[in-house]
């Protein structure tokens, strides 16, 4: 099954913002301070079915329950957003290729 991160922040309450209209380095460095796994992308490449905006390398990170992600969202002309959610093995394996 594919994740779709804007269909799932209009359907769900099960997300925190850690940080929200933020500046991009301000947000990688809570991904890393938070996360117990970092994987490293680059801008552009699609994950959770968005397109990542940033400084590169983005970090998003996962959580050691391996359930739980932090990824860099950013919307232009709003900032950027650290959003904490759960998905399930297949997406984190997915994220993981994509280092």
């Amino acid at each position: 099954m594919s994740f779709c991160l804007e269909t799932y922040l209009q359907q769900s309450d099960d997300y925190k913002f850690l940080a929200n209209q933020a500046g991009f380095k301000d947000c990688a460095m809570i991904i890393r301070f938070k996360s117990d796994e970092i994987i490293n992308v680059k801008p552009g490449q699609e994950v959770l079915g968005v397109r990542l905006i940033g400084i590169p390398p983005i970090p998003i990170g996962i959580k050691d329950d391996g359930k739980r992600v932090l990824i860099p969202y950013t919307k232009p002309c709003h900032g950027t957003s650290v959003i904490e959610l759960p998905i399930d093995e297949e997406e984190i394996e997915k994220i993981r290729k994509l280092a």
